[in-house]
């Protein structure tokens, strides 16, 4: 992670965890406690979403994880763009 932010001028980049059920969350944190091929994630609930702040997940839940320079990325990538005039 360190070296994408190099690479990317960003200080924090955001993490985001995909689950095998197709689950999605900002990672803020992953610890390897409880072990036993278990993590814990701590994770970002959005505006109104009823995100727990923290999960405890087998290790081969984890489908993808996701680096990304901001939030703001995602939004500009959204929608279409208008022809020229």
């Amino acid at each position: 992670m360190a070296v994408f932010a190099e690479e990317h001028g960003v200080e924090t980049p955001v993490v985001d965890l995909e689950l095998a059920d197709g689950a999605r969350f900002v990672l803020l944190k992953i610890a390897p406690e409880p072990g036993y091929g278990m993590v814990t994630v701590s994770v970002r609930a959005e505006d109104g979403d009823d995100a727990p702040d923290a999960l405890i997940i087998p290790v081969g839940s984890i489908r993808r994880l996701e680096l990304r320079k901001a939030p703001e990325e995602r939004l500009a990538s959204f929608g279409f763009n208008l022809p020229a005039a």
